[in-house]
């Protein structure tokens, strides 16, 4: 095998298109596939790694199923050049990129690097002299230079930069575009270890991002900037929230400040919800944060903004607690519209419909169903006994309907025909998805975040 250290940029562009470079990818969840996919479209050889012995005959057996459908698609067209196993170390001694995606999770304020350490460790075995491994997963700032480099070091005995390349690169990917945010809407940031490192990844991702690489001076920058990116909309968010409760203590629609405050060019204010899901926005800080307290930093505007957004989810329960004493519902039916994190996805990490439901629980509502037409089944929902559903129509007849994700089918909804099924009822909606607001039906009211309520039930 080429050692990709030694190899000029041409040549290595060269091994990449014409299928000479195998490429190992460690975590096959949202964001591995992706970049397996990418890969391969490249014209690399891929092998796919993860320690779930179901996913992994699942990719084998090509009866997998993903919630991005172009990723699909594309590992099924290019099922030839794909293969797949549980065994990182034999995937590190087959390859010469190893690309790691396996993700680390906080516990009580500290990082759980456990899996992301095994993945090192099988490298580290099957690591061989010229090879390159490029870190995507999103880590707290030093993980490549204080874990990664250290346990590579020490497993293969050989030296970062001297005898194989090692690189942060950052994922930057929106789940369900992803192959299309990896090759074309974003530049490639690339820190290496060294100069040796940081050529090598060039090399290849120029083949890949039509956006062109950006190169920082260190990993420690790239592992920065990209969670600096993630607490931006953090903390915008957090002052969207903020600004919603101004809003509709005043009688006034956050909508309509939103839309004139952004007219200007230098202000940038998202939406408001009923808090931030997914497996990255909420974490991001808590890295952070984790690394300033280590080197003695408080990080106070960070700290708040997350304080924030995890109290909306308690904001949005008080609004589904005063809407179900407006219409005077005893043991309320509450349908929840939404378990996934945002709209039109499957994904369910860290969603904040967990959180407003389980206020609802802990507050005695227990007459709940919940609705995701993407998400087939739930094992805490199951866990707190709570029925998942399809089928929309039935979960509209309710007393309380709460609105906590912004799947397209619920933009299709209207007050009219929610009011049609329903003697009496109350709306929530936490993401301003209902369009007819302002015009309800006798029989149903309307509380949205940040807007003043609509509707008046009479007896």
């Amino acid at each position: 095998m080429v050692n990709l250290l030694d190899a000029d940029e041409n040549e290595l562009a060269r091994l990449l298109r014409e299928g000479e470079l195998v490429v190992a990818v460690y975590g096959m969840g949202y964001v591995g596939t992706a970049i397996a996919a990418v890969w391969a479209r490249a014209g690399a050889k891929v092998i796919g790694v993860d320690a779930d012995s179901s996913k992994v005959a699942a990719f084998k057996s090509c009866t997998f199923r993903l919630s991005d459908s172009t990723v699909e698609a594309e590992l099924r067209r290019l099922a030839k050049k794909l293969t797949y196993t549980m065994s990182g170390e034999e995937a590190s001694a087959s390859s010469q990129v190893k690309i790691v995606t396996v993700p680390i999770y906080m516990n009580d304020g500290e990082p759980r690097f456990d899996a992301f350490s095994s993945a090192m460790e099988s490298i580290g075995k099957g690591l061989k002299r010229g090879d390159l491994v490029i870190i995507e997963s999103s880590v707290p700032p030093r993980t490549t230079i204080e874990v990664a480099k250290p346990i590579l070091e020490r497993v293969s005995g050989l030296v970062a930069e001297d005898d194989f390349g090692l690189v942060y690169s950052p994922e930057r990917i929106y789940v369900g575009r992803a192959i299309q945010d990896i090759e074309e809407r974003y530049p490639k940031v690339i820190g290496g270890i060294g100069p040796r490192s940081t050529k090598a990844a060039k090399a290849l991702y120029g083949v890949i991002a039509k956006k062109g690489v950006m190169i920082v001076s260190s990993p420690t920058v790239a592992e920065t900037e990209k969670l600096v990116e993630g607490v931006y909309r953090d903390v915008n968010i957090a002052l969207a929230n903020e600004v919603a409760r101004l809003c509709r203590s005043l009688g006034i629609d956050f909508d309509e400040v939103r839309e004139a405050a952004n007219s200007q060019p230098y202000s940038h204010l998202h939406k408001p919800g009923p808090g931030v899901g997914g497996s990255c926005i909420p974490i991001y800080p808590q890295f952070l944060m984790y690394t300033a307290k280590r080197i003695g930093v408080q990080l106070d505007l960070t700290s708040l903004g997350r304080q924030i957004n995890v109290m909306a989810a308690k904001h949005v329960f008080d609004l589904i607690r005063e809407a179900a004493g407006i219409i005077k519902a005893t043991n309320p039916r509450i349908s929840v519209l939404g378990l996934a994190f945002r709209g039109d996805v499957d994904d369910t990490r860290l969603s904040p419909s967990y959180d407003v439901i389980k206020h609802l629980l802990n507050n005695g509502y227990r007459n709940l169903i919940v609705h995701d037409p993407y998400v087939v089944e739930d094992r805490t929902l199951r866990d707190w006994n709570i029925p998942l559903t399809r089928d929309l129509e039935a979960s509209l007849r309710a007393d309380v309907i709460a609105i906590l994700t912004d799947h397209s089918e619920y933009a299709r909804l209207s007050l009219m025909d929610i009011g049609k099924v329903n003697s009496r009822v109350a709306v929530v909606d936490s993401r301003h998805i209902i369009r007819d607001w302002r015009n309800p039906p006798p029989n149903v009211i309307y509380v949205g975040i940040g807007r003043p309520m609509t509707g008046n039930i009479h007896e």
